[in-house]
């Protein structure tokens, strides 16, 4: 039913594409991080919940559609539903049906709950459509408070020693994820202008995110020793860092599991947070799809193949520009500047 193509993941009978990579006529958006929802389509169609963050992502005046959760569109006799991926804030699989065949692609997901979005939904289909971000058994995430309390930890030991905490993160999803789940009562929190541009989508949809003040409108002067800062990956050693002369830096991210990630990138911790599924939850959500069939969209998905092979799947690699959660630095935000917009005037991710 869906078919690789030059544009992106194809469907003849619908005549739309999944998370199209150059423009096209009618594309079917799974979330809003960069690699998924690009300019210059004819049409849109996302999930209802993250209209908001696709609007500000793209050209003002885009065609947006935008569905509620399980409710189902006709494009060209091809049956269309969105259903949560539990990824960031308006994320979707996108189930397909033609034929009495099934078709889900998941884009990017994560199967543990968290409350800035709604949690990942076992749609059951023929054909499922996967990511692979961290396809690798090293891939197994703690629990996610325990981790948020460790951010905590990390902070009130910062205060005691007079630094500032600055916390890398994703600005869309991660850092947002960060401030549903933190105290805020122990300190001040500031964020980048990047975060905040997010912050306000967020809040305006509903999630509740501990209080926060863009850092570029705090007071000159203002003591930050007691402060958490969050900030996009692509601010590390950059001269935006020069304004805190005494300070802890840390980066959450699911990478930060593999041993000397952090050295490598001069930071002093490191948290294993991510919003993507790590190697268990990719098994159980390819198991509890029923997929006879399973395509492997990005990430290492060669390993993920491999396995699903040794156990009786019929399991295919395919090729994507889909980054998931970069590896490097610089992560979804490269470019953005403290206003919150990148230089082509793109909302931040």
């Amino acid at each position: 039913m869906l078919e690789t193509s030059e544009a992106g993941l194809y469907c003849a009978a619908g005549g739309f594409w999944v998370d199209p990579w150059v423009p096209v006529d009618c594309a079917v958006i799974t979330h809003a991080h960069s690699d998924h929802a690009r300019w210059g389509s004819r049409s849109y169609l996302c999930a209802s919940a993250g209209e908001a963050l696709l609007r500000a992502r793209l050209q003002p005046g885009s065609a947006i559609q935008s569905a509620d959760y399980g409710e189902t569109l006709t494009l060209g006799g091809v049956r269309v539903s969105l259903h949560p991926a539990g990824h960031i804030l308006g994320s979707a699989q996108v189930r397909v049906e033609y034929g009495g065949e099934v078709w889900v692609v998941s884009g990017d997901y994560k199967l543990e709950p968290d409350p800035t979005c709604a949690p990942f939904e076992s749609v059951r289909c023929h054909t499922f459509v996967s990511e692979s971000t961290f396809g690798l058994p090293i891939f197994r995430w703690p629990g996610q408070q325990a981790v948020l309390d460790q951010v905590v930890d990390w902070w009130r030991a910062n205060q005691e020693a007079g630094k500032a905490s600055i916390l890398f993160a994703y600005p869309l999803g991660k850092a947002q994820r960060v401030l549903a789940g933190i105290d805020g009562s122990l300190g001040p929190i500031f964020t980048h202008g990047a975060v905040e541009h997010v912050n306000r989508i967020y809040r305006e949809s509903g999630v509740a995110l501990a209080p926060a003040q863009a850092l570029a409108s705090a007071p000159p002067g203002t003591e930050l020793s007691q402060a958490l800062i969050l900030a996009p990956p692509s601010s590390h050693a950059t001269p935006w860092m020069r304004r805190f002369p005494r300070a802890s830096t840390a980066f959450a991210s699911g990478w930060m599991r593999i041993r000397g990630t952090r050295r490598r990138r001069s930071l002093d911790r490191g948290f294993v947070l991510s919003d993507h599924a790590d190697w268990p939850g990719l098994l159980r959500a390819i198991g509890e799809s029923g997929a006879e069939n399973v395509w492997v969209t990005h990430g290492y998905r060669a390993p993920l193949v491999r396995w699903l092979q040794e156990h009786g799947c019929n399991a295919l690699a395919v090729e994507t520009p889909f980054e998931g959660e970069p590896a490097d630095s610089t992560g979804d935000a490269a470019a953005v500047d403290e206003g919150g917009t990148s230089a082509a005037g793109e909302a931040p991710s």
